[in-house]
């Protein structure tokens, strides 16, 4: 159900969210109608959006697609489905996401089912992921590769890569799938095409992620950018060797440093974690507990690179459980628990 809500159009959401409210009015203000028809025609709601998510999906599927952009995540996602829709190409061009954070977590063989089940395991017992999310994850996961290698040949693929090891990782990792494939392979990096589209010297930002850009920024990059130069085979070459490299790798922290991906140690974030608490604490003058959701904020915000708040938060449990942080709460999401320097 998380996936059905994340995957509707900012319209539909407010569709929905103005129907329940104006019901839930109806039965505040008792004007015959009741707590009973409220509940049931919200479950008509509910099976009337389940069917309707399916026949869109069953549309997408027998829609005859010409071209095929892979994405790295959620965010970027939704803003490109935006960009394509304005551009007139959504009934033209499909998008292959993997809902997922490829700059942590086991990569070990990720393209094989024990790889899949590695990562999945790995995601299970560090971080503080959806039961949902969790359950449906390896399916996902195995539908999206599948998707990708069934990509008709006759398809150009637009990978969308920005300067960072989760989307870098992303990118060589489906070039690996995709090496028996003759299709042209258009890479677009988000950061170079920031840079050459958008950049003010008088606005300091760079962006992490694809994420970080809108669909208005992301519609024009792809007008811009589209008839780039396909990858040759020496270069596809080069991307799949470094995939074969990474994913021997047993490190479950990756960060980009000068042009390359750079497996590091779990704990490589621990000191600047740990300080930032002890600054904390100097700023206001006192060890009180502090929630842990503003300290992964504050550590988040600073770091140039993109992991994720998940990854800071396992590594503040951790740090808890290895005694250099006290803790009030209960550790079941970031919100509900403070810390301290013990």
């Amino acid at each position: 159900m998380k996936g059905t809500i994340n995957h509707l159009e900012e319209k539909e959401l407010k569709s929905l969210l103005f129907q329940f409210f104006l019901r839930i009015q109806a039965v505040e203000e008792r004007k015959g109608y009741s707590e009973q028809q409220f509940f049931l025609d919200m479950k008509n709601k509910y099976n009337d959006l389940l069917e309707y998510k399916k026949n869109q999906e069953s549309v997408e599927q027998h829609t005859q697609f010409h071209t095929t952009h892979i994405v790295f995540g959620d965010s970027p996602t939704g803003s490109l489905k935006i960009a394509l829709k304005e551009l007139g190409l959504n009934q033209q061009e499909q998008i292959i996401a993997f809902s997922d954070l490829f700059s942590i977590g086991s990569i070990w063989n990720l393209h094989n089912s024990q790889g899949v089940a590695n990562r999945y395991e790995w995601l299970k017992t560090h971080l503080n992921i959806d039961d949902e999310v969790l359950f449906s994850y390896q399916a996902n996961f195995n539908r999206t590769i599948l998707k990708i290698e069934q990509t008709p040949s006759y398809h150009p693929i637009i990978i969308w890569a920005g300067e960072n090891a989760h989307e870098q990782t992303g990118l060589r990792f489906v070039l690996y799938l995709l090496k028996e494939k003759t299709n042209d392979i258009f890479i677009i990096n988000t950061n170079e095409a920031y840079k050459t589209h958008f950049d003010r010297t008088e606005i300091d930002f760079t962006p992490l992620h694809m994420g970080e850009l809108s669909s208005e920024q992301l519609k024009q990059i792809y007008e811009n950018e589209k008839n780039g130069h396909a990858l040759t085979q020496t270069e596809r070459k080069v991307l799949e060797q470094q995939w074969e490299q990474l994913c021997e790798d047993k490190e479950v922290l990756r960060i980009w440093d000068n042009n390359k991906i750079m497996s590091v140690t779990e704990n490589y974030y621990d000191e600047y974690i740990i300080n930032t608490v002890k600054k904390s604490h100097q700023k206001k003058k006192h060890n009180d507990f502090i929630i842990s959701a503003r300290i992964i904020g504050e550590v988040i915000g600073h770091l140039n690179q993109y992991v994720g708040d998940q990854f800071i938060e396992y590594r503040v449990r951790r740090l808890i459980v290895d005694g250099i942080f006290d803790m009030e709460g209960i550790p079941k999401a970031m919100r509900y628990y403070s810390i301290k320097i013990r």
